[in-house]
């Protein structure tokens, strides 16, 4: 694991451009895939239906949800990039998100990321633009890619 601690705005800057990970890796369990479809309401067989998809998927078993592999990105966020020196962390979006491939159960992942920019707003707020990418150990093309967008406020000098 190669993650990054760092320390306030000047501390952002310093990294930028520069690629961090890969992360420990997590398993993709079906509980986990189950899970997720509870919360989501994405009951799709490909998802949840391991039966029938080693009859009917390309894939031959179930594979993790799109959107269930974007929400491990931050899990992974904490391990690849420690940041302290700021009053306040928000979650602003995500920009240019793809699932280039997909997750089956029981895959090994790891993740990246690559702060992209980090700009100054008013206000005392930042905005930094993490590119996060998440790939199943062994496969050619990741699973995922996405810009995170998040806002940090400078604490009060």
């Amino acid at each position: 694991m190669a993650g990054v601690e760092i320390s306030g705005v000047e501390g952002m800057k310093s990294i930028v451009g520069q690629e961090i990970g890969p992360s420990a890796p997590k398993t993709v369990t079906q509980e986990l895939i189950d899970g997720f479809a509870e919360v989501s309401g994405d009951h799709q067989w490909i998802h949840v239906d391991p039966e029938r998809s080693a009859k009917e998927s390309p894939y031959g078993k179930t594979i993790a949800h799109g959107n269930l592999t974007l929400s491990l990105a931050d899990g992974f966020r904490k391990e690849l990039m420690q940041a302290d020196g700021f009053a306040l962390a928000v979650n602003y979006g995500w920009n240019k998100v793809r699932f280039p491939a997909p997750v089956p159960v029981d895959s090994q992942i790891v993740a990246g990321a690559e702060l992209v920019s980090f700009d100054e707003l008013e206000g005392g707020w930042w905005q930094a633009v993490t590119k996060f990418t998440i790939t199943v150990e062994g496969a050619e093309k990741p699973s995922f890619v996405g810009e995170s967008v998040t806002r940090v406020m400078a604490p009060p000098s």
